[in-house]
């Protein structure tokens, strides 16, 4: 449920599914659950078959809850760090939901933890320059391809334990009789970070996906935060942080803690990004999409006037490799006006 800002918007709706690696899986391929096992082809051979398959429950519930047919469907945007083959995923996807073979599709792999702030300006921008544009997003992340077991030497190897898929549907100029938007994506920008190239690495090898985490990360963020906070707001008149709500990739409570001291945040404006992290983790590329749940599925709840904690402007950011950081300018919606 995320609108344009032309103060309309598109129903866009967000949901999960996901599976488990369970003692069968792991018996039957042991290398899996060693550290530093080849097991690629195996890993491969279980994503080839469950990456579509669970991308398509996610689909097929957000299309259900928007209410309308799949041929209004216009792109699709399938982001995964599981891609592999060509034919890859999405177009297994389009087959097993029906959709239009003229379907545009856009595939992003091995991007990081940020994507789940690139697929909202991507879909955003498809959806302001294409008439009448509905895209249909899907994250697809899975274990199969980071698990392994530990190794005392590589703790941040433990961050890529995820697995979930997520989906939603972006547009604009919605039909007010049948459409009705959870928020608006005011402006998207991606910002590369000065001196870090290293902190965030994703590497693809014969023993699966391993990452590097450098130990400075929260440091890095939180010094060049605000900036890009100043660049986001400036425009809206915005510069009080405590004023606005947050949805921030909760890649470790380090990282959490370290913007909270430097831009001074009350403690509650990272509630919803850190009940995500308790209850999931980091779940990569999804992570972000959860907390925007999390956030309005509460705000009703409490009874808040808006979406998002009764409040009306927002940001999301997103972290990955590079480190490039992604920021969303978000516009909530009345809950009343639903």
């Amino acid at each position: 449920m995320l609108a344009l800002p032309d103060g309309s918007g598109e129903k866009t709706m967000i949901r999960k599914r996901h599976m488990f690696l369970n003692e069968e899986i792991l018996k039957a391929n042991p290398n899996i659950a060693e550290y530093m096992a080849p097991s690629m082809d195996v890993r491969r051979d279980i994503l080839a078959v469950e990456v579509p398959k669970l991308a398509k429950e996610a689909a097929v519930k957000a299309i259900e809850e928007w209410g309308h047919p799949k041929y209004r469907i216009t792109h699709l945007v399938f982001c995964t760090t599981v891609s592999f083959d060509s034919l890859g995923h999405d177009n297994q996807l389009v087959k097993l939901l029906g959709l239009s073979p003229s379907i545009n599709r856009f595939t992003l792999s091995q991007n990081g933890c940020l994507v789940g702030g690139t697929v909202l300006r991507l879909a955003k921008d498809l959806a302001e320059n294409n008439r009448g544009a509905r895209v249909l997003v899907v994250c697809s992340e899975h274990t199969a391809v980071t698990f392994r077991g530990a190794a005392e030497t590589h703790l941040d190897n433990l961050v890529g334990q995820v697995l979930f898929d997520v989906a939603v549907i972006i547009g604009a100029d919605p039909d007010p009789a049948t459409e009705r938007p959870l928020f608006q994506l005011i402006s998207a920008s991606q910002t590369l970070l000065p001196d870090s190239d290293s902190a965030i690495e994703i590497h693809l090898k014969e023993v699966g996906l391993i990452f590097h985490l450098h130990k400075d990360v929260p440091k890095i963020i939180s010094t060049n935060i605000e900036q890009n906070l100043v660049k986001a707001f400036e425009p809206l008149g915005i510069s009080d942080w405590n004023s606005i709500f947050w949805i921030v990739h909760p890649g470790g409570p380090a990282i959490l803690d370290a913007m909270e001291a430097k831009l001074g945040l009350e403690k509650e404006k990272l509630k919803a990004t850190r009940q995500v992290m308790t209850e999931y983790g980091n779940m990569s590329r999804a992570c972000l999409l959860f907390i925007l749940d999390e956030m309005r599925k509460r705000s009703a709840e409490d009874g808040k006037a808006t979406t998002d904690e009764g409040l009306e402007w927002g940001v999301l950011h997103g972290f990955g490799p590079g480190l490039t950081v992604e920021t969303v300018v978000l516009r909530s919606v009345a809950i009343s006006s639903r």
